[in-house]
């Protein structure tokens, strides 16, 4: 099959020789390959002004970021392309981790931009948030079922981005008979995650390496977990000797599997549940005398686009606020963001100068981000998206 050619605008082939994948619609020659001459998921040949190939990439005319590119060179983009680049994936995870338990995709950084794919054992959960990947998910599903021989596999399409992409929002079985709950192992510690109902892929590996401080940190100490989903950071700490664990959420489901978890690594003893929104659940807890050794606060991206990063970090800055409020003098907190519009710089200033507003010093100790199962894009910054912070908070 001959595929179209896309051209790029003169001197707009910097950033894809660099590595980058992405190529926006301001950067075609609209001209000599006009975007409405494509349709959404077709494979194209990507040309520079002088008509040099640069590889096979995917367009969207409908998207700001109208092609992403797949190779580097002409080969077809078939079953064992993508059990190619899957091996690749799975070797580095099986080096790195002793559970198959982690993110065996993350998109860009694979090399296989807009496919998602988190692996629970023999379960997986599959994110196809462009409309690229969307028209592969045959060829997809079953390079994964040719490599992994799952069990089941999850269609979680329901992230907002396919909305960007032009997409349906749905959350589909592809593959096998999909269990309501998978287990995995995180640190050493036992979890129940909940598939089709729970957030994202039903789990964040993300936070792995972060949550290891726990480890050092927690034994004989009370600890706050904020926005604590399943209770990845607080059952965590039970594990590794809390006395006293609290986890607050907004969502009763989420803290059904709270209990669940900790009674799965018999701990249920030390922890508590809090249903609220967190901002109120803290206030209470103040008005209420309150205090914890730990705190964690991992909330959602507060900063979803570039437009609201004002009052995002507003909010970032109430929160940490409040959860120092908490803490016993010499306390530990645990600041995150997964905001990718929140540079590393921007939650350490907060972080200073929310203590320094209520008149107290924060040691930074460590800086952490996402584990090694979300590597990132040399060339493409935006892969890089999680921070979180450990400081100790004591009195001025």
């Amino acid at each position: 099959m001959t595929l179209q050619r896309l051209r790029l605008a003169k001197n707009e082939d910097k950033r894809l020789r660099s590595g980058h994948l992405w190529i926006y619609s301001n950067e075609i020659d609209a001209a000599t390959t006009p975007l409405r001459n494509f349709t959404a998921g077709e494979h194209v040949i990507v040309e520079n002004q002088q008509g040099k190939n640069l590889g096979v990439a995917y367009v969207n005319p409908q998207s700001l970021i109208c092609a992403r590119l797949l190779s580097s060179d002409e080969r077809p983009i078939d079953v064992n392309f993508f059990k190619k680049r899957i091996k690749s994936a799975l070797a580095l995870r099986e080096a790195l981790f002793e559970h198959p338990c982690y993110r065996l995709i993350y998109g860009d950084s694979d090399l296989l931009p807009g496919l998602i794919v988190d692996r629970f054992g023999d379960h997986l959960a599959v994110q196809l948030n462009t409309a690229g990947m969307d028209a592969m998910r045959d060829i997809i599903i079953e390079a994964l079922v040719r490599m992994l021989q799952p069990l089941s596999i999850l269609l979680r399409n329901d992230s907002p981005v396919r909305k960007l992409e032009g997409l349906e929002l749905e959350v589909v079985t592809a593959y096998g008979e999909v269990p309501e709950e998978v287990e995995l192992i995180e640190n050493g510690v036992r979890f129940l995650a909940p598939l089709a109902a729970g957030q994202k892929t039903g789990w964040f590996y993300d936070q792995r390496p972060n949550r290891e401080w726990l480890r050092a940190l927690a034994p004989g100490k009370r600890v706050l977990d904020v926005f604590s989903y399943v209770g990845s950071f607080g059952v965590q700490a039970a594990v590794f000797g809390a006395s006293d664990v609290w986890c607050a959420d907004i969502s009763e489901t989420a803290l059904d599997m709270v209990h669940k978890n900790a009674e799965l690594n018999g701990v249920a003893d030390k922890l508590s549940t809090v249903q609220g929104d967190a901002f109120t659940t803290l206030k209470s807890l103040k008005e209420a005398d309150e205090r914890f050794d730990i705190i964690i606060v991992d909330p959602p991206a507060f900063i979803k686009r570039k437009k609201d990063q004002k009052e995002g970090i507003l909010a970032y800055r109430r929160i940490n606020e409040m959860a120092m409020r908490l803490l016993n003098p010499d306390g530990f907190l645990i600041s995150a963001s997964c905001s990718m519009h929140m540079p590393r710089e921007e939650l350490l200033d907060l972080v200073r100068a929310s203590a320094r507003h209520i008149d107290r010093h924060a040691q930074i100790l460590a800086e952490g981000m996402q584990g090694a199962d979300h590597p990132v894009h040399s060339a493409i910054p935006e892969t890089r998206y999680l921070k979180s912070v450990l400081s100790r908070i004591s009195r001025v």
